[in-house]
């Protein structure tokens, strides 16, 4: 058995069958054997006469000559009858023939000369095989990548690859085959085989050259004939050489010969039957679309599959949606008809998207439209966008609504929302609106923004969503001091990509974000490190812009960096001027608005406070919400010097926050500590517990602030210096040191001493004495040293304490 091109030297009584399709070098191995031989030859050319034939064998068994036999299958069974006559008789023979035996009297000889010898099978050639046809074509040394492409392109059968060879002068064979620069050679071959076709396999072979990837029975109703008719036709195309063995499409090459020849009007009406053939056939929209895209057909009909596979993919992949869309235009889609759908898939992009000449579906559009301004940071516009929306445009409606201080009409649209019929309302966006609904309480917030993420990332709901339940949700589990499941919700919408690329930077941002508030700056800045595409950052929303000059603000603050705080504050004083603000941006706001204190440009920044007052008072002066606006006002002050207004503040804050949860509670002992600061009154221990306080709940740089500014206010030297270890102290628990920052199982050198203290077994307030800090702030320390050590006994914490590298000396 022979395949790839190998050749066997036959024997001196020469008798070999060599099988292949038309194409495979049939005639080639023929020569190649005779050139071989050390006897003479003589050559049989069928059909013959009978006559004829008996000469040409009296003459080979009268000189002791091999009998060699090119095409058997085109004789007739009186020749195949007397050729295996001679064979029986010893007469030696090369015989070469297609691989499919019709007529017994072939398949007769057939056996008789292979019993004598050997058969070899011709398949597609390989590499080796394709470079010896190219080099006997005049290409001195082919390169492999050219050897690639023509064996690529032929199929591996050498007929074609000999006429490819030529097309190497004019470059990339691949290139120029996909450009109908097939060789002449190539294509005049490939015409006389389909000469002798019936009209039905004519039209098979046509479908079959755009080489596309579905059943029969889609290739038949495209060439409209019976799916046994396309059967048939690959069998004899297969003998022919134009579907190499062993594959069911045809070669490349000879495809794009077949597809060159075609007049434009017949490849149009061709591409749009295999197109309606296809939607016909209730394939999936993307795989049809795949499929005509592959064969470049551009007609009204693959139109309707390249939208059907746009909208199909907005909500999913809104990159590859915009493609689809391209290609509906570009294959005779009015513009108009798709482009509320790229309107929607551009949005959860974030690029750019005029709106002007959009129509469609009013609640699809209403829905881009509020979303889009959100993406603005005007959540007054999307709340007006989305007034009268039913379904799923009310419960986005609701979110609007909470944002601008609205609790009631937030409570309306929930409940329109929840009256739809069953799957009017995706769940994720129900429990969306009943959080939203719920805006006076963030601790009864969070559980339904938890519920509303995790069902979005079981089914993402078909809208493009002005804002993401999990960035909603870490932005209210801050407001509670709940940074773990700020960090979670906002990871798993990473990993699940809801709401699109546009939610993904948010979700980066915000994690961020959300890491720099609870003191862990390096992991933080590892946050905005550039990832595998730089690109996706090139076209921030206007919210995301305010929320990263937020972050560069704070980080630049709490690193004591100016020239970076003016610097973010530069980049969006312009911005803050649109006074595009919300509830659910508070914190965000908070860092700006202090950083404009400290830069003494408050100026824009009072505005922007006035409108946080409004709504807040809007809302009905929810307590969280009042502590979170006072909070600010009272940084203000601090970063002022302002000892006067923080202490009014700070009465006011304190009040309020007396009906709110832990963290504004600890915020509005802060806020009296911090005035009684200012105005030169330093209780040390007070100081102390109120900082423990604020760094149990999540804000340690404010904390590590109070006990630094009280430090350098007191008269007393020993209490200034307990009190700057104590500052030390709150910023190294959430920081640590050098490259240890952020680095799970890493323990500062506070909290290293802090350990040896633990593994001594002195007591809280033994330990808080020794290094001037509260009880309150040691048990900080210890539950922080925990969790980055993965405690979850005190067995398992002294265990893990006595093996970390400089507890234990």
């Amino acid at each position: 058995m022979q395949a790839h091109g190998q050749m066997t030297t036959p024997g001196a009584d020469a008798t070999t069958v060599v099988v292949g399709v038309d194409g495979a070098g049939r005639s080639r191995r023929l020569r190649d054997l005779a050139a071989a031989l050390d006897r003479p030859v003589r050559w049989v050319t069928l059909p013959s006469s009978d006559a004829d034939l008996d000469l040409v064998l009296t003459d080979a068994r009268a000189a002791g000559a091999v009998v060699i036999v090119d095409d058997a299958h085109h004789g007739q069974p009186s020749s195949w009858r007397a050729l295996a006559a001679a064979a029986r008789a010893g007469q030696a023979m090369l015989i070469a023939r297609r691989p499919v035996v019709r007529a017994v009297e072939l398949a007769d000889l057939d056996q008789v000369v292979a019993a004598a010898g050997t058969v070899d099978q011709l398949g597609p050639l390989d590499a080796a095989g394709v470079a010896a046809v190219v080099t006997e074509a005049g290409i001195t040394e082919p390169d492999e990548d050219t050897i690639e492409e023509i064996r690529t392109a032929s199929g591996g059968m050498a007929a074609v690859a000999a006429s490819l060879a030529t097309a190497t002068s004019r470059g990339s064979v691949a290139t120029a085959t996909s450009r109908g620069l097939v060789p002449a050679a190539l294509r005049a071959r490939v015409q006389r085989r389909l000469a002798g076709l019936p009209a039905d396999s004519a039209a098979v072979t046509q479908v079959l050259a755009l080489l596309l990837d579905v059943p029969d029975s889609v290739m038949a109703r495209a060439a409209g004939v019976t799916v046994a008719t396309v059967a048939d036709t690959s069998n004899v195309l297969q003998e022919r050489g134009m579907i190499a063995p062993g594959s069911a499409s045809l070669i490349p090459a000879v495809a794009a010969a077949i597809r060159t020849d075609l007049p434009v009007v017949v490849r149009r009406q061709l591409h749009d039957r295999v197109a309606t053939a296809l939607l016909d056939s209730g394939t999936d929209p993307l795989l049809a679309a795949v499929q005509l895209r592959r064969a470049r057909v551009r007609t009204p009909t693959a139109a309707v599959a390249y939208a059907g596979a746009a909208d199909h993919l907005r909500f999913r992949d809104p990159d590859a949606a915009v493609s689809w869309y391209d290609a509906a235009v570009e294959a005779g889609a009015q513009p108009a008809a798709v482009d509320l759908g790229r309107a929607e898939a551009a949005t959860q992009l974030g690029t750019p998207v005029d709106l002007t000449d959009v129509s469609g579906e009013p609640a699809r559009l209403a829905i881009v439209v509020a979303a889009i301004a959100a993406q603005q940071g005007r959540w007054d516009r999307a709340a007006e966008a989305l007034a009268d929306a039913d379904g799923p445009g009310a419960a986005l409606a609701a979110v609007a609504w909470a944002a601008t201080g609205h609790p009631e009409r937030a409570g309306d649209a929930a409940r329109r929302a929840r009256t739809e019929p069953s799957g009017g309302t995706p769940e994720a966006l129900a429990r969306l609106a009943e959080a939203a609904a719920g805006l006076a309480e963030p601790e009864a917030m969070l559980p339904l923004l938890i519920e509303s993420a995790e069902a979005a990332q079981r089914t993402p709901p078909d809208v493009v969503l002005p804002d993401s339940p999990h960035a909603l949700g870490a932005l209210v589990a801050g407001l509670t001091a709940d940074v773990s499941t700020a960090e979670r919700l906002l990871l798993a919408g990473l990993a699940a990509g809801v709401g699109g690329p546009v939610t993904a930077r948010r979700h980066q941002l915000l994690l961020a974000f959300t890491r720099m508030r609870a003191g862990r700056y390096d992991t933080a800045a590892a946050e905005l490190a550039p990832g595998p595409d730089p690109t996706a950052w090139d076209h921030p929303t206007a919210r995301d812009q305010l929320l990263a000059a937020a972050l560069a603000a704070g980080m630049a603050r709490r690193s004591g960096d100016v020239a970076r705080m003016r610097e973010a504050w530069n980049g969006v004083e312009t911005q803050l001027a649109r006074r595009a603000v919300d509830l659910f941006a508070i914190e965000v706001l908070e860092e700006l608005v202090v950083t404009a204190a400290r830069l003494r440009r408050m100026v824009r920044a009072r505005p922007v406070m006035d409108v946080l007052d409004d709504l807040v008072a809007r809302a009905g002066d929810p307590p969280t919400w009042v502590v979170a606006v006072g909070w600010i006002r009272v940084q203000v002050a601090v970063a002022l010097e302002d000892a006067a207004t923080a202490a009014t503040l700070a009465g006011e804050l304190a009040t309020a926050a007396t009906l709110a949860g832990p963290r504004q509670r600890a915020q509005g002992a802060a806020a009296l500590a911090w005035a009684d600061v200012l105005a030169g009154k330093v209780d040390v221990d007070r100081v102390c517990s109120v900082a423990g306080e604020l760094a149990t709940n999540q804000l340690p740089w404010d904390a590590s602030r109070l006990v630094g500014q009280a430090a350098i206010r007191t008269t007393d030297a020993t209490a200034a210096r307990r009190l700057l270890e104590h500052a030390r102290g709150l910023s190294a628990v959430e920081v640590g040191g050098g490259e240890q920052r952020g680095r799970v199982g890493v323990l500062s050198e506070r909290e290293i001493a802090v350990g040896r203290m633990v593994l001594e077994g002195r007591t809280q307030r033994e330990i808080g004495s020794q290094l001037y800090l509260s009880p309150k702030t040691v048990e900080h320390h210890v539950a922080r040293m925990r969790t980055k050590l993965d405690a979850s006994s005190r067995a398992e914490f002294l265990a893990a304490l006595r093996e970390h590298p400089g507890v234990v000396d």
